[in-house]
C-alpha cells in the first residue's frame, strides 16, 4: 500500500511573483498586494484573478491613505473620508463642538454661536438724566462692545439679538425706546405708576443685526439713575 506523507497536502509559498520562474500547481505567490495560486504547471504567465494559470486567494484592501501617509499621533484627531481617501482633522479647541461644514461636504470645529457666547449688562446708579442713555457701571460685557460712556453697544458680527431695558421715569407716560444705527426701532412699555409722578418703563426687543451695526436706548422723560439697566446678548 502506499504511503501519504499528510505533511506534503499544503500549498507552497515561493513568495513575490516572478515571470522568470517556473511554477507547478499549488503554488502560491504574492503580486501588488494580492496572492495567486497556480492551478496549471508554467513560466511566464502573469499572475490575474482568474486566468488559465491562477486563481486569486486574496486581494488587498483598499488604500485609504492612511498610516505612513497620515500619522495620528495627536491626541484628538480624527479621521474622514473626502473624495479620495482618508484625511486629517486635528482636534478642536476648547469648548468647540463638531459640524459639517457650509457645503456639507467635510466635518469641521466651531464655536456655537448664541447663548452667552456676545452679551452685556449696564447699568447706571450716578443721577437723574434722559435722552440717550449712559450708564456708569456694567456687570457683564464679554467681548467688551458695550461702550457705557456713551450707551452703545456696536454688534460685533452679524446675527440675531435680544435686547432689554428697564428704568423708572420722572412722568406718567412711557418714553423709552431703543434706536439701531440712530433710527428709532420700538417704544417700552409702562408698568405702573407711583403718585402719578413716576412710572416703570421695561422695553425688549429682538433685532437683526449687520456687523458693527449699532443700538442705543433713549428716553424722552428724566430717569432715575439707580434704577436703570440696559442689557442683551446674541441669540444665533
Amino acid at each position: 500500500m502506499a504511503t501519504i506523507n499528510l505533511g506534503s497536502l499544503k500549498f507552497n509559498w515561493k513568495g513575490a511573483y516572478n515571470s522568470s520562474t517556473s511554477y507547478a500547481i499549488d503554488d502560491v505567490v504574492s503580486s501588488s498586494g494580492n496572492s495567486y495560486v497556480c492551478i496549471q504547471a508554467h513560466s511566464n504567465q502573469a499572475v490575474g484573478n482568474a486566468t488559465a494559470y491562477w486563481n486569486i486567494m486574496s486581494s488587498a484592501g483598499t488604500n485609504g491613505t492612511d498610516g505612513a501617509t497620515i500619522p495620528l499621533t495627536t491626541q484628538g484627531d480624527i479621521l474622514y473620508r473626502d473624495g479620495s481617501g482618508l484625511q486629517r482633522l486635528a482636534k478642536g479647541t476648547a469648548g468647540q463642538v463638531l459640524q459639517m461644514n457650509s457645503g456639507a461636504t467635510a466635518p469641521e470645529y466651531a464655536t456655537p454661536s448664541g447663548g452667552v457666547s456676545e452679551g452685556f449688562a449696564a447699568y447706571d446708579a450716578s443721577g437723574n438724566q434722559s435722552g440717550n442713555l449712559t450708564f456708569s457701571g456694567i456687570l457683564v460685557n464679554t467681548n467688551n462692545n458695550m461702550n457705557i460712556s456713551n450707551g452703545r453697544y456696536t454688534a460685533p458680527s452679524a446675527g440675531t439679538y435680544y435686547f432689554y431695558g428697564f428704568a423708572i421715569t420722572a412722568g406718567t407716560a412711557t418714553d423709552c425706546w431703543f434706536k439701531v444705527n440712530g433710527a428709532n426701532t420700538a417704544t417700552g412699555q409702562d408698568y405702573g405708576h407711583s403718585g402719578g409722578t413716576s412710572a416703570m418703563a421695561s422695553v425688549s426687543i429682538i433685532l437683526t443685526l449687520a456687523q458693527n451695526d449699532y443700538v442705543n436706548w433713549y428716553s424722552t422723560h428724566s430717569v432715575y439713575g439707580n434704577y436703570l439697566g440696559f442689557g442683551g446678548f446674541k441669540l444665533y
